[in-house]
């Protein structure tokens, strides 16, 4: 996108890209979404990304993906997911596959 344009519908404006993997030169967004989950809120983290004609949201914390056709689509495809997997998992499965320490940094690799 050049300076001065208008994002395409979809697309996360630079200013509000959380990270961009400098490696693949492909953006990757950060949102943060408070959601019921559980019987109590939990904030869990979402990376969607551009693939395709798509979107692809990865829960890190618990391994969990979906997709949608936008960036909104593909944030709300994951949250049903994430909750679905909450309603239905044993929770020694719940304690098995939760991550409770996700770290999300810059990266700057050289291009050669």
């Amino acid at each position: 996108m050049n300076a001065g344009s208008r994002p395409c519908a979809g697309e996360i404006p630079a200013s509000d890209r959380a990270i961009r993997v400098v490696e693949n030169a492909r953006p990757t967004a950060i949102l943060r979404a408070e959601e019921p989950l559980m019987a109590e809120p939990r904030e869990l983290t979402a990376i969607i990304e551009r693939e395709g004609d798509g979107y692809v949201a990865l829960c890190p914390e618990l391994d969990i993906a979906s997709q949608g056709d936008s960036v909104e689509g593909a944030r709300a495809n994951l949250a049903e997911a994430v909750e679905l997997f909450f309603e239905t998992a044993d929770p020694s499965e719940v304690e098995r596959r939760l991550h409770t320490e996700v770290y999300m940094t810059r990266l700057n690799v050289a291009r050669g």
